[in-house]
């Protein structure tokens, strides 16, 4: 599609957010993988300048939910009024009527990386955010939308690939999770974010601003999250940065039972299998995550309680 064509998509669509507005600049954001992110400024009908970004999800983002977009929209309008630091929805369309299946949300002035000269802050702020929105009681929230985490580990056991990635130990984690599955309840169920990792989380200096990319959000484990960030900080910063980021999230959730939770790393290193070595990364930086990843397993696997 060429870029007037396009342009004029985006002239469409944003009649759905003020029917009086004209758009002035469209650009391309970075970091989009499942779903294709747009930047735009628009002129209001009141004389305003303001800023969207425009979520266009992807193929297989639809072909495993087809309400990606409603069920991303209701929950930031939930994680928003509960003042979870966000991006504020504005709309959203699956008709296919100018996209496919597209959100379109408030654009948050800010980067991936922080300010901070001290790491113990940005670990922190990382792990007082994830508590707060693992606060959220859900028995108080229509949430029912949201996908069952459990189930879709469940799955993704089930679909064991002909070929393991025996580089990321995939073998040996299947086999520990296969013979526990499903684990015990033994935590109130809550929004998990599915994905949280620095990479989706805007700074603005050295305080976070939002927590971006829900698409993948559940209603499960908490602990699916503290294991997941766990792994992407020990790849970002290192094991004491980890252990901080651990002991900082514990110490601000002390209700919860962290029993399974080498269980839960175990299920956040099964992630990157077969996946790893399709990210574009330089070699040496590859070898480094493969170095900690394999550090992240085998601590996983010695921690493993005896009985479930």
């Amino acid at each position: 599609m060429n870029e007037r064509k396009t342009d004029k998509k985006f002239e469409q669509l944003i009649k759905k957010v003020d029917s009086k507005s004209r758009l002035l600049r469209v650009w391309e954001l970075k970091g989009g993988v499942s779903a294709q992110v747009t930047g735009l400024e628009i002129l209001l009908g009141n004389g305003q300048k303001q800023k969207l970004v425009v979520r266009q999800y992807g193929n297989a983002d639809i072909q495993e939910n087809s309400n990606v977009a409603f069920d991303e929209f209701a929950l930031l309008e939930i994680l928003k009024s509960a003042d979870i630091p966000v991006p504020a929805p504005y709309c959203f369309d699956q008709s296919s009527e100018i996209f496919s299946s597209y959100i379109v949300i408030e654009f948050i002035d800010g980067c991936t990386e922080c300010c901070s000269s001290k790491l113990t802050n940005v670990t922190f702020q990382l792990a007082a955010v994830l508590a707060k929105a693992h606060r959220l009681d859900c028995s108080k929230l229509n949430v029912s939308f949201l996908a069952k985490q459990e189930e879709r580990v469940a799955k993704k056991l089930s679909n064991r690939p002909v070929v393991l990635d025996e580089s990321l130990d995939e073998g040996v984690i299947r086999t520990a999770l296969t013979a526990v599955w499903p684990l015990s309840e033994r935590n109130k169920k809550t929004i998990v974010h599915g994905d949280f990792w620095p990479g989706n989380v805007l700074w603005k200096g050295e305080e976070i601003a939002a927590v971006i990319d829900w698409e993948d959000a559940a209603l499960g484990e908490p602990l699916a999250d503290l294991s997941n960030a766990r792994l992407e900080i020990l790849w970002a910063f290192g094991q004491e940065a980890m252990n901080d980021f651990t002991d900082q999230y514990q110490s601000l959730m002390p209700e919860i039972d962290y029993s399974h939770l080498p269980y839960w790393d175990l299920v956040a290193a099964l992630r990157p299998a077969s996946q790893l070595s399709l990210w574009g990364l330089e070699k040496a930086q590859k070898q480094m995550m493969r170095d900690r990843h394999k550090y992240f397993v085998t601590e996983a696997l010695g921690k493993l309680p005896r009985q479930i």
